[in-house]
């Protein structure tokens, strides 16, 4: 599985689906019968990444010809039948809005399958279908696919369509049953899904923000995450819900993607410098110990060193706890890949460096403030750096690792020793939260 969180929900939705045909996951690829690969195509970075893949892939093929290939999501999507020409050992391709026919496919063997079913036309949620999560305590909730927005370096609406919302009943029955299963935490997920709820008027009144009420209200989940919300759609109706409601989470994610006024403009982002940065004020006042992760793209085309030094300022004036650093990568089929004044590549990666500085910089001066204090932590497992100590997530959804003997799916409290840009570290508190 490659690129977003949506990819990983939809993988877990894959995994269920062979399930169901019978088919054990295997840890190894030469002892696959078939191989799918669920692909992303926003940057260039993951491109290269499923290449090397796929070479691997054929060669697998080439030693047993009866393995199936499958190729998913969004690089499918945007390549469709050219992928046969350019891989021709693929058996199937499929985009993220034809997932729900895959078992269909599959459950021939391979054998007379369609090569290419894509699908923006006649998309599905795959809300229905069966779901392999990777804990049971947590889970992924679509409620919304595609986007309307028209961002100039994005490719997302070409791949995924125009936004669709699902009807709120059936959010929330989804995530009544998750509940019942044991699910402690909830991850709502969308394109921009600040924005959700707008293409059901006027059949159905309803927005985020009540969305957000509604999954509060179920018995059983006690935390509610949210990604990814748009600037310009973040409207009092979520920003109320998120104050107010118990379950929903003290963090939010917020992409700024520039610093520079100028070039948010060129990036056709539709909000301001100074829009965003109160904004941001807006919600810190509105919501106590709010976290504020974001997105920042350095070398898009006309960005000059004054626009660098602005996004610089910008990530130390708002304070983000934590931020996703991308050099700009054209994609085709997006205006920014056709605007003049690209930067050249030794310019950006000078710039990220510095950038990356800068947000390990605040990063740490903002989870040092952590320290000494306690932490609700939910366990996810034992910690990937040692396996003597416990790894978990504190509410603003920052990474805690610590000494415990808690299980996973807990709910404990930590005391904080210590911190760095990404993570904070402590101690298990004797009481585990019921």
């Amino acid at each position: 599985t490659f690129g977003c969180q949506m990819n990983a929900h939809d993988s877990e939705r894959i995994k269920g689906m062979l399930e169901e045909l019978g088919l054990g996951e295997s840890h190894e690829q030469e002892d696959a019968d078939i191989l799918v690969f669920n692909t992303c195509t926003i940057r260039e970075k993951p491109d290269q990444r499923f290449a090397a893949h796929l070479a691997q892939a054929r060669a697998l093929k080439e030693r047993d010809p009866d393995k199936v290939i499958a190729v998913g999501g969004c690089y499918a999507e945007a390549q469709r039948e050219r992928l046969f020409s350019v891989y021709p050992f693929v058996d199937v391709a499929f985009g993220p809005g034809s997932i729900p026919h895959l078992g269909d496919w599959l459950g021939a063997g391979g054998v007379g399958v369609p090569r290419g079913s894509f699908g923006l036309e006649e998309r599905e949620f795959a809300g229905r279908l069966p779901m392999h999560r990777e804990r049971r305590f947590q889970a992924w909730v679509q409620v919304s696919m595609g986007c309307n927005s028209k961002c100039a370096y994005c490719i997302v609406p070409s791949v995924r369509g125009r936004e669709q919302s699902r009807r709120p009943g059936d959010v929330v029955a989804e995530v009544t049953r998750l509940a019942h299963e044991g699910v402690r935490e909830i991850t709502l997920l969308g394109q921009n899904v600040n924005s959700y709820g707008r293409d059901l008027l006027p059949d159905v009144r309803t927005d985020f923000g009540e969305l957000l009420r509604a999954c509060d209200a179920v018995e059983g989940i006690e935390r509610i995450r949210f990604t990814s919300p748009h600037p310009k759609d973040f409207r009092a109706p979520v920003v109320a819900a998120m104050a107010e409601c118990p379950s929903v989470c003290e963090h939010t994610h917020l992409p700024l993607q520039s610093g520079s006024s100028r070039i948010l403009k060129a990036m056709r982002r539709t909000y301001s410098r100074e829009r965003f940065v109160r904004l941001a004020s807006e919600l810190r006042e509105a919501i106590a110990d709010l976290a504020l992760s974001t997105d920042l793209i350095v070398g898009f085309p006309g960005e000059t060193e004054d626009d660098f030094q602005e996004t610089v300022e910008a990530v130390k004036e708002v304070g983000f706890d934590s931020a996703f650093t991308f050099v700009f990568s054209p994609r085709n089929g997006t205006e920014a890949a056709t605007m003049a004044d690209q930067v050249p590549e030794d310019v950006k990666r000078d710039r990220i460096e510095r950038l990356i500085d800068v947000v390990q910089g605040v990063a740490h001066e903002r989870n040092l403030r952590r320290v000494g204090g306690v932490e609700e932590v939910l366990v996810e497992g034992p910690s990937r750096t040692d396996p003597t100590l416990l790894r978990g997530r504190t509410r603003r959804n920052t990474t805690v690792n610590f000494a415990g003997t808690a299980a996973a799916g807990d709910l404990v409290d930590v005391a904080i020793e210590g911190a760095t840009s990404t993570t904070l570290r402590g101690s298990q508190l004797a009481a585990v939260a019921a």
